[in-house]
């Protein structure tokens, strides 16, 4: 079964069970809460520029980090979607999804997130060829840190943006 998902576009608050909307502030601002709150020290902290290309819009599989938090943000500021579905029991590495609780955001200008430690995501999906994004997770994580939920294998679901 395929499942619309009508992305809605980043608020702060809408986002926050899934993580932070990290946005510009002035240079010299202190530390505080509107930065990102990270969860970087469970390994060697990698910050480098992820290119990739257009994936088509649907997807059959979320993914999570447990150890880390993870930011991205695209160079340039283009236009893109991220499905996220909360970090319940993100210390459980056999804890899976609701599919139902799965949303959509649209993400555009000059920000970034943070997922929290644990939260379930798809994306970043877009419509041009290619795009550069800004990514902050640990070295390894793509290696150890990688849980995946099959939706369609585990849940008979498949999701694609509208």
């Amino acid at each position: 079964m395929e499942t619309l998902l009508s992305p809605q576009p980043l608020d702060a608050a809408a986002f926050a069970p899934f993580g932070q909307v990290i946005a510009p502030s002035e240079d010299g601002t202190p530390f505080g809460a509107s930065d990102a709150q990270l969860v970087l020290t469970n390994g060697t902290p990698r910050l480098y520029i992820m290119r990739l290309t257009s994936r088509g819009l649907a997807f059959d599989k979320i993914t999570r980090h447990i150890r880390v938090t993870q930011c991205l943000a695209a160079i340039g500021g283009g236009d893109w979607l991220l499905a996220v579905a909360p970090p319940l029991a993100p210390d459980d590495r056999a804890a899976m999804p609701d599919p139902g609780s799965i949303r959509a955001f649209r993400i555009d200008g000059p920000v970034g997130v943070k997922l929290h430690r644990g939260t379930w995501h798809a994306g970043p999906f877009f419509t041009a060829p290619e795009m550069d994004f800004l990514n902050l997770e640990l070295a390894d994580t793509n290696e150890t840190d990688h849980v995946d939920c099959h939706l369609a294998r585990d849940h008979g679901v498949r999701f694609r943006f509208g």
